[in-house]
């Protein structure tokens, strides 16, 4: 089959990469792709919101199915045109993106169907949002309603920071904003937590942490993600039935009650308190850099997956993982998540070949003028997959600092909860 993969970042390479292993696929389209997939498969530049364009160019080439990676065209509704215009694609529709679209909505659902979440109050202007922060425990979390690529979310300590967090999220940094959502901050460990779902039953596809932060030690800004490991430290056979029972299945139920069928990657940040999971948010497809971490895990085909979710035959489909340990370290551009140069070359990066346990996968870059050149914050993702976490990160520092690119920089801490000192 030939299939097309929406997305350019590290997630859609990693995509791209395992879903190439598989005999069943003949060819990848990749829309826009980046300078890794170009090596595997056909670039397509294109206005992903340009759905007809896209339409267009599924027909021409003969596309027999359609992975969506970001979350951007999922919540614009690109699942449902394309199912209108009989192409077959893997991702939730409009509807169910909602999950993450509108954080809002997610509440709702949550003090509906009594899911354990942070308390929380939503405010359509910046004066009750202040007076609400001012009769609060601080610190507290607040945050943009929509779509905000993994940085509209606020940690505030003070009233001042308050202050600029809502000023900052009703000025317009993440898009129009007729509301925002101000929670309790809640004290425990993050763990990211996937299933699959074809809208008739629903498989586990691991566990990982992120790192958020840009600066060592989880300090700094938040930032799409500077690392992962996978699987979480705190998973076990206890708390995923936990999970299961207080969250993801009264969250498909809500979904189905409103005539709402969720068929996808499903990914659940959650909170782990006193062994406790609280929904912290939900995003409609694979993580970034988790995806990254996680598929090197995998041992069955992934097309097999993706194929049985569109047919609503996930049941048949026995979803098999080595037990190994994966960490994803993040190469990004000097400057990022702020200010940073775009074209500069990635000089080395030819030269390095990882063996069949390393992975490069890519994110922000392009290939041309036969070099590549980073073009985004982002800029590669090094996985190693091994017995431990501290050797995975060992071999990754060491293929870094073999391509010694002087443009950019990451974190040497990612894993720190999981690694001895």
């Amino acid at each position: 089959m030939k299939i097309g993969i929406i997305g350019s970042g590290g997630r859609e390479h990693a995509l791209c990469y395992t879903l190439k292993k598989s005999k069943k696929v003949k060819k990848i389209y990749c829309f826009p792709g980046n300078g890794g997939t170009a090596a595997i498969a056909e670039n397509i530049s294109i206005d992903l919101s340009n759905f007809q364009e896209l339409k267009n160019i599924i027909n021409k080439n003969k596309i027999d199915l359609i992975v969506v990676g970001p979350e951007k065209p999922l919540v614009e509704g690109v699942v449902d045109f394309l199912k209108l215009n009989k192409i077959k694609v893997f991702g939730p529709n409009k509807l169910a993106a909602q999950l993450e679209g509108s954080k809002i909505f997610t509440k709702n659902l949550c003090e509906k169907y009594k899911i354990p979440t942070a308390k929380f109050g939503v405010f359509e202007k910046e004066n009750e949002a202040i007076k609400f922060v001012k009769h609060s425990n601080l610190p507290v979390v607040i945050k943009a309603d929509g779509l905000a690529s993994g940085k509209g979310v606020y940690i505030c300590q003070t009233i001042d920071e308050c202050q600029k967090a809502i000023d900052e999220i009703f000025g317009g940094k993440f898009g129009k904003a007729k509301n925002l959502l101000i929670e309790e901050f809640l004290t425990g460990e993050e763990m990211s937590f996937f299933i699959l779902s074809d809208g008739k039953s629903i498989k586990t596809f691991q566990t990982a942490q992120d790192h958020k932060r840009v600066l060592e030690g989880d300090l700094g800004k938040n930032t799409g993600g500077m690392g992962a490991y996978s699987p979480s430290r705190l998973i076990n056979k206890v708390l995923e039935k936990k999970i299961l029972n207080k969250i993801i299945y009264p969250t498909i139920q809500g979904l189905q009650d409103m005539n709402v069928v969720y068929s996808g990657f499903l990914y659940a940040g959650l909170m782990i308190v006193k062994d406790e999971p609280y929904l912290i948010e939900y995003n409609v497809r694979m993580g970034d850099p988790e995806c990254q971490t996680i598929l090197p895990k995998l041992n069955t085909d992934l097309f097999d997956i993706i194929l049985a979710c569109c047919n609503e035959e996930l049941e048949k489909i026995d979803i098999k993982w080595n037990n190994k340990k994966s960490l994803c370290i993040v190469l990004c551009s000097k400057g990022y998540p702020d200010k940073y140069d775009k074209e500069v070359i990635i000089d080395n990066l030819k030269e390095i070949k990882p063996n069949n346990n390393d992975f490069c996968f890519h994110a922000g870059t392009k290939f041309m003028k036969n070099e590549f050149y980073s073009i985004g914050g982002r800029v590669l993702n090094f996985v190693s997959v091994t017995d431990s976490f501290e050797k995975s990160r060992e071999r990754i520092i060491s293929l870094i600092e073999k391509l010694n690119w002087k443009k950019g920089f990451f974190r040497k801490d990612i894993g720190y909860k999981v690694i001895p000192k």
